[in-house]
């Protein structure tokens, strides 16, 4: 997996996220956070996801992050969190993905304003998503 090329991925997943900016999140704009600086969380749970020819069907990926400022100017501190069940190649695969290592949205561009990566975290997902 480390030739130099990056491996063709793609997630099909319920996502979820909150920050603690009002409504509408202004960074999401390019614009100042509410308060001042952005904490924030999300998760994927995946229900169809592929890394090269891996499956990665049923895992969960999750994540807490903080910016001092707008999520723009970066200096963000992230901490990513992987479905326990997640065997090693399949850990692997969702933290280069995770940290835009494998190019594309939103992972790609958000790895740019993160300066401090936490060690992941494995641990169980429960998501519960009402009429789905």
């Amino acid at each position: 997996m480390s030739n130099g090329k990056k491996v063709k991925w793609s997630l099909e997943a319920d996502y979820l996220q909150a920050c603690n900016c009002d409504y509408g999140c202004p960074c999401e704009f390019e614009a100042r956070p509410t308060q001042g600086f952005c904490d924030g969380m999300g998760a994927w749970r995946i229900n169809r996801g592929r890394y090269g020819r891996l499956s990665l069907n049923g895992l969960a990926l999750g994540f807490v992050a903080h910016w001092p400022g707008a999520l723009h100017e970066g200096n963000g501190t992230l901490a990513l969190f992987i479905e326990q069940k997640a065997n090693p190649k399949q850990r692997e695969a969702l933290m280069k993905i995770a940290t835009g290592q494998e190019g594309g949205m939103p992972f790609e561009i958000i790895a740019k304003t993160i300066s401090k990566l936490l060690d992941p975290q494995y641990v169980t997902f429960d998501f519960k998503i009402k009429d789905k």
